[in-house]
This record gives C-alpha cells, sequence and structure tokens, in this order.
C-alpha cells in the first residue's frame, strides 16, 4: 500500500511539528510536506504529484479570513482539506465547508482528536461539525467563488483589497491584458461588477474592504 502525502499548511513551527505528530500516528510512514505561508502552500500543492490530505490553517501569511481555503481547493479540488484553526468553530467550520473543506478541528484541541480528524480525513468521511448551513445569499456566492480557478482567485482578492489592475499584475507577475481578461471572466461567473456585489464577496471570504 502506498503511504499518503500529506501536505501541513501552519506558520507556527511547533505548531506543525504537533501536525505532523499527529500525521505520522494517523498515517505511518506517510510522506509530510510542509509549508509556513499561503503561497508557498498553493505552489507545493500545484506541483505536488499525488496528495491526499491538506491541514489548512486560516490564519496564516498570505491569507485572509476563507482566502486560504479558496485557493488551496481551486489548486486541488479533488484533495480534502482539514482547517486546523483558532476562528470561532460555530462561525468558521460551516464557511470553511463553502470552500470545499470537509472537516474542522480547532487548535485548542488535544492530540489525540487531531490524530482522529486526520483518521476521518483520510478515510473521506466529513466532520459533522461542518455540515450546518450559512446564511443563504453567503453561500451562494460562496459557492460561486469556489468555482473560480486559482489565477480568477487571486486577481478577485487584489480587487476586493482596492488593488488596481496594474498592482494586480505586479504582485502576480502577469500583464495588465491578463488581469483584464481574468476580471471579465470573474465577472461572468459571478456577476460582481458593482460595490455592493463585491461587499457581499468580500463578506464570504471574510475579508475587509478599503475604505
Amino acid at each position: 500500500m502506498i503511504p499518503p502525502t500529506i501536505l501541513v499548511a501552519d506558520d507556527h513551527p511547533l505548531f506543525r511539528e504537533a501536525l505532523k505528530l499527529a500525521v505520522s500516528r494517523a498515517a505511518p510512514g506517510a510522506v509530510i510536506l510542509e509549508a509556513g505561508q499561503l503561497g508557498d502552500a498553493a505552489r507545493i500543492a500545484r506541483d505536488a504529484g499525488p496528495l491526499d490530505l491538506i491541514l489548512l490553517d486560516l490564519r496564516m501569511p498570505g491569507a485572509e479570513g476563507f482566502s486560504g481555503v479558496a485557493v488551496m481547493h481551486a489548486e486541488r479540488p479533488d484533495t480534502p482539506i482539514l482547517v486546523v484553526s483558532s476562528a470561532d468553530e460555530l462561525d468558521a467550520a460551516p464557511r470553511a465547508r463553502a470552500y470545499g473543506a470537509i472537516g474542522f478541528v480547532p487548535k485548542t484541541a488535544d492530540l489525540g482528536a487531531l490524530q482522529n480528524s486526520v483518521e476521518r480525513a483520510l478515510s473521506g468521511a466529513r466532520d459533522p461539525a461542518v455540515l450546518s448551513a450559512i446564511d443563504p445569499e453567503l453561500e451562494q456566492m460562496a459557492d460561486k467563488i469556489a468555482a473560480l480557478t486559482p489565477a480568477e482567485i487571486r486577481v478577485l482578492l487584489g480587487v476586493l483589497r482596492g488593488q488596481l489592475n496594474k498592482q494586480i499584475a505586479f504582485d502576480l507577475k502577469i500583464s495588465e491584458a491578463t488581469v483584464k481578461g481574468h476580471m471579465t471572466v470573474i465577472m461572468r461567473k459571478m456577476n460582481v461588477s458593482n460595490r455592493t456585489q463585491a461587499v457581499l464577496a468580500a463578506r464570504a471570504l471574510d475579508i475587509q474592504l478599503p475604505d
């Protein structure tokens, strides 16, 4: 049996070690990849071969709100994501599910609980904690965002942060024409054509819009 490959993405080295220990107990012999910021995690997910599970912290460098879950799900839509976070579980768990997470584990969980969550995720079981409903309007917008490609999500995040096309192009190392092309597709997929709709998208992602 081929051992699973698991990506552990968290910016705190000590907590990453705890997650790796939980993974090694849940899946002895597992190949463990690790990242301390969202950009590195997305690159590893994009370049890795078979990837069986992603353990993801919501609040890590490069991520805001639920953008990390959206980006990682876009990179690897067929790989289960287990969110491990200090965010409020009642609010964050169902919203993480809207972007593709199959489970949520609070950072206050002990090693045994972490191990059990990893085992469930590897078996394909969904965590009951993420099955409750969220605001229907936000869920509809989350579904639209979850349907975007990784590049489209990055452009959308730049727009929501108030960046100009040239700033987004510079940050993403693409041309302004490419940014405009992505925006055309994003607006068609999401109907994000004015500030009111942009505010709804930001609320769904839990991102603070600039004043």
